[in-house]
């Protein structure tokens, strides 16, 4: 049984709280099991840069290049995902925790929720 991720959606003392949508979430937890199949030592190192991507957005949201359909990215370092978020008025939603591979934009009716 893979360890579980720990709950990001509380602020870290930085600028911004974050939430999460719940595809997202759940996109995050499936790309640490798939790591965690391969090798719990890569689950882990995949969940401290995942991690270290929530941080610089909730501290330097501005920083990140607009992206598509007024959303904002990290793109992680040593995996093929990038953090897809927007601001709004009062937190950060990361609406996609999206592998390189997949369509572009694929996340797009998320934003309506």
């Amino acid at each position: 049984m893979p360890a579980s991720r720990q709950d990001e959606s509380k602020p870290l003392g930085g600028d911004e709280p974050y939430s999460f949508h719940p595809d997202a979430e759940a996109e995050a937890d499936a790309a640490f099991e798939h790591y965690w199949i391969k090798s719990p030592n890569a689950a882990f190192d995949f969940d401290v840069e995942l991690r270290g991507a929530y941080r610089s957005l909730q501290f330097r949201p501005l920083i990140c290049p607009p992206y598509l359909h007024g959303t904002r990215r990290v793109i992680l370092k040593r995996y093929p995902f990038s953090v897809v978020f927007r601001e709004r008025l009062h937190d950060i939603q990361i609406i996609a925790v999206a592998h390189a591979k997949r369509r572009p934009g694929y996340w797009t009716k998320r934003i309506k929720s």
